[in-house]
């Protein structure tokens, strides 16, 4: 028997080795910068997820995980949110959080409230509420406490495991080795003693109509109608899985979680394992600790290492090749209960309905371009050639090497199109079998993308453009080839409501020949848009009439309304790191394998998408956190709630925002704006916090939004707030700089005041010191002029003198020339004699020298009483010397006016300068001339 399960387990592991699952998202304690092992795991009303991690308890809103812990940070073992309140248990501790204004938890202990002392070393394992009543449950005791009444009631009910089940209103629970209980009047009532109840820990209690079904440790299912407790067949019972948690989901289905196998998805009647994840596929750890279903049906597995959360709904299901056997798929096919992938290693296959692992067709090895079904017939365009597929063979019928794809031709069933590395080629039907007839001469350019049209061909080459083929009627050579450059990058054609298309980086234009090649103007405002970054290569899905390509964030088609008759788009959110694994850019490709089911290639395996899925999101954006303090140090938290007032010190705020969005494939992105400082929305964002640095004083609105996948949050989060004025800016401020301003305006008056009578004085001085310098000018022009009338009668005093002078010389001159020639008479009478006394007299007349002597004071005043004072010695007949060398006489000219010879006058000079006492170095004349 035991040979038997061992041999079953293979075989089920075997079987699920290569299955698809869901998305997975795993959290390890460095990401929540927690511990280990997560006993419980719940979600509030706002959609932030708690979890029991060991010592602490963990927030996550979507975007940052947050930590809080005990006063004594004992272990905490249970969480449930319920309402505005997040209930704990832990070690000898059970109590429950609230939100501060701020945003963090607090914590209110209701153990210490109570009259009953917890037991050494009690753990509460489990919580549940019911009503008004929240129970705590640890392996000694249920604690029942009374919201209303704020009461306590205490059940002993002693248990291996700690689990406690509400079935239609009615708390069970098990007490070891006595069986199922529940609770009546706040009392243990027992409801069955059954060997069941009584050998074996529970892990699960859930209602079926008015019966009880209970999940064992064992995985075993019984159901339990008031009377008789029948086991339940189920698909887990020969695993021999020892489980440690369970729950039911909203579809009721149900999830177990194990010990050492990760967690097996059941359907609701238990008869199949929808799916196994362990830690081989995906899981960080194979032990289930707890597990939880939020309010998007995510499920929450609270792991012995780590967190992880799985999309059990999402339209997405991943194929993901640890190992590298397949390799990047470029093509997929369904056909005959048969999937078909082609890689770069090759083709492989499997059937559809299992999850066996795809097996290689032999001779299919290389490189797999393309899979096509014509006519019921596979084609497999390979770097070899061309294959026809038959269930897991393959046949070569083409070795020309390269095959892109091939295309029927109307009007020739037996006839297929080839696009080739080198050109295009002929495949004929013949007796039944396709093989390859020719190559079409005249055209060696390779052909991945090209439509026909009868005998016309058209080929986009990526680097050289445009081919417009023209085929002779037997389809063996080319008749005339035209090419036109092409017109951008990234570019493919294709067909499309029996149009030709040109696709290129930047539109798409409608092609109808080789000279009308025309914008489209619909479908390139369709397909480039601002938000959707880089364009992929077209992919028509022709069944469906739909429009394939990829975009920075997702995956986009657009299709025909059947009501309207108009095109649109439909957009499917894919975050940029999985977008950036679908492919090799240019070769990305979506295959449809069955109605409403699609299969995406990646690098390593493939995504499969299922249409029926796809729904828009109904997130909400909440503003988490608002941060302020110095442009260095942002380390204070405000409330979230708006209208606040910020001092202008702390002027720097950063707010933290997020959307409760666990989708692995939903990218959300954010959006805000600031009035008061910025005009309009910013760029979408994936960041999920923003700092406003130095704000100015003033109000201000702070708003976000959000875009959830492709469609914008159900609301926009705002917070209003006020930086107030700089205490330099602030009324008092304000007052004291206007009392400032006064003071200064009386100071700089009175100042003014005091410099203008200053300058009034100083004008005024000047004024006189200008009135007393033209009066002084005045005196002086008036001395001048005196001076200079002065100097004019000087002038004509010593041109008196001068006349007075030369008329006494000339006077004496001719008196001495006169008594001369009279002395010479020879017997001079009386008379002569009497003339020349006459003339002698006339010559030292002493009126003369009285006229001159007035007439040279007249010129020179003072300069005889000067000279007498300082020489007292001096006679009248030096005086008159001096006065005649004072006039720079010679002694040739002094000598008549003195009646002496000239020889007379040098000895009278001689004498003078004794009297002078003159050096024999200086000279008479200087002396007197200067004296």
């Amino acid at each position: 028997m035991r040979l038997l399960i061992v041999f079953l387990l293979f075989i089920f592991s075997s079987a699920l080795v290569g299955q698809e699952l869901p998305p997975i998202k795993n959290y390890t304690p460095k990401e929540y910068n927690g511990e280990f092992q997560n006993w419980g795991i719940t979600q509030s009303p706002s959609k932030n997820i708690y979890v029991a991690n060991h010592t602490s308890l963990l927030e996550f809103d979507g975007s940052k995980w947050h930590q809080y812990k005990l006063p004594t940070s004992p272990v905490i073992r249970s969480v449930m949110a319920v309402g505005d309140k997040i209930y704990t248990g832990s070690y000898r501790e059970f109590g429950f959080w609230t939100k501060k204004a701020n945003g963090e938890l607090a914590y209110t202990s209701l153990s210490q409230k109570m009259e009953t002392p917890i037991s050494e070393d009690e753990e509460f394992w489990d919580i549940v509420v019911l009503d008004q009543w929240v129970l705590f449950q640890s392996l000694d005791r249920i604690y029942i406490y009374d919201n209303l009444e704020s009461s306590f009631k205490v059940i002993e009910a002693k248990s291996d495991k700690a689990n406690m089940g509400v079935v239609n209103n009615n708390v069970y629970f098990q007490i070891a080795k006595e069986g199922l209980f529940t609770i009546q009047n706040g009392e243990a009532q027992l409801v069955s003693n059954d060997p069941v109840f009584t050998k074996e820990p529970i892990v699960g209690l859930y209602g079926v109509g008015n019966d009880l079904l209970i999940l064992t440790e064992s995985s075993r299912f019984y159901r339990y109608d008031s009377e008789t407790v029948t086991p339940l067949e189920t698909a887990m019972d020969d695993l021999n899985i020892k489980l440690y948690s369970s729950i039911r989901l909203n579809d009721s289905s149900f999830v177990l979680g194990s010990i050492s196998n990760g967690f097996y998805h059941l359907s609701p009647d238990g008869e199949t394992i929808i799916r196994n994840i362990d830690q081989e596929k995906g899981l960080n750890n194979n032990t289930v600790l707890s597990l939880f279903e939020d309010a998007e049906n995510n499920l929450w597995l609270g792991l012995d290492n780590g967190i992880a959360t799985v999309n059990l709904y999402s339209p997405f299901n991943e194929y993901v090749d640890k190992l590298g056997n397949l390799g990047l798929v470029y093509a997929a096919l369904n056909h005959e209960g048969h999937l078909y992938l082609g890689t770069n290693q090759g083709l492989f296959y499997r059937r559809t309905a299992s999850q066996d692992p795809f097996r290689l067709i032999d001779g299919t090895q290389g490189q797999v371009w393309n899979l096509q079904l014509l006519d019921s017939t596979i084609f497999c365009g390979h770097n070899n050639g061309t294959f026809i597929i038959e269930e897991n063979r393959a046949e070569l019928i083409s070795d020309y090497p390269g095959t892109w794809g091939v295309k029927p031709i109307k009007g020739h069933n037996n006839l297929l199109l080839q696009g080739n590395y080198n050109g295009l080629s002929i495949l004929e039907k013949v007796d039944g079998f396709w093989k390859f007839r020719n190559a079409i001469d005249g055209f060696t350019i390779s052909s991945r993308f090209f439509e026909m049209d009868s005998l016309q061909v058209v080929v986009d080459h990526e680097k050289k453009g445009l081919y417009f083929i023209e085929l002779d009627p037997s389809f063996r050579e080319v008749k005339q080839v035209t090419n036109v450059e092409r017109i951008g990058h990234s570019s493919n054609i294709f067909s499309f409501q029996d149009e030709l298309y040109y696709k290129t980086n930047a539109a798409i234009y409608n092609i109808d020949g080789e000279n009308d090649i025309a914008l489209d103007s619909t479908l390139t405002q369709m397909i480039f848009n601002e938000s959707n970054g880089q364009i992929s290569i077209i992919i028509p899905e022709d069944s469906e009439q739909r429009l394939w390509f990829f975009t920075d964030y997702g995956i986009q088609y657009v299709t025909q309304s059947t009501l309207s008759n108009k095109l649109s788009t439909s957009h499917i959110s894919i975050p940029k790191d999985i977008r950036a694994n679908l492919g090799v850019s240019g070769f990305e490709n979506i295959s449809k394998i069955s109605d409403f089911k699609y299969l995406i290639g990646s690098s390593n395996g493939f995504v499969s998408l299922d249409l029926t899925k796809v729904e828009p999101s109904k997130q909400e954006v909440q503003i988490n956190s608002i941060y302020f303090g110095s442009y260095q140090e942002l380390s204070n938290k405000a409330p979230t709630d708006s209208n606040r007032t910020f001092v202008h010190a702390n002027n720097n705020i950063r707010f933290e925002y997020s959307v409760p969005e666990f989708d692995k494939y939903t990218e959300v992105r954010y959006q805000y704006k600031m009035e008061n400082l910025y005009e309009g929305w910013s760029e979408w964002s994936e960041n999920t916090d923003v700092t406003f640095k130095n704000l100015s004083f003033g109000d201000y609105i702070f708003t976000i939004r959000a875009m959830v996948g492709n469609n914008l949050s159900s609301n926009t989060a705002s917070y209003s707030f006020t930086i107030s004025r700089p205490w330099y800016l602030s009324d008092l401020a304000l007052l004291a700089y206007t009392m400032a301003v006064l003071l200064i305006f009386i100071v700089v008056h009175r100042l003014y005041k005091n410099y203008y009578r200053r300058k009034q004085e100083s004008l005024i001085k000047q004024n006189h010191k200008e009135l007393e310098r033209r009066e002084l000018e005045e005196k002086e022009r008036i001395a001048q002029i005196q001076t200079e009338k002065l100097q004019n009668e000087i002038d004509n005093k010593n041109r008196e003198l001068a006349i007075s002078t030369m008329s006494l010389v000339k006077k004496n001159k001719f008196l001495s020339s006169l008594k001369s020639q009279l002395k010479e008479v020879p017997n001079k009478d009386r008379n002569i004699r009497t003339v020349i006394r006459e003339i002698d007299q006339n010559i030292n007349s002493e009126d003369d020298w009285k006229f001159f002597e007035d007439a040279f004071n007249n010129a020179d005043k003072d300069f005889l009483k000067r000279i007498k004072s300082k020489h007292d010695s001096l006679t009248n007949n030096d005086l008159r010397l001096c006065a005649y060398l004072r006039l720079n006489l010679s002694s040739k000219e002094i000598a008549p006016l003195l009646n002496i010879s000239v020889k007379s006058v040098e000895m009278k000079r001689y004498r003078l300068r004794k009297k002078f006492d003159l050096p024999h170095h200086d000279n008479l004349i200087d002396y007197i001339l200067n004296f």
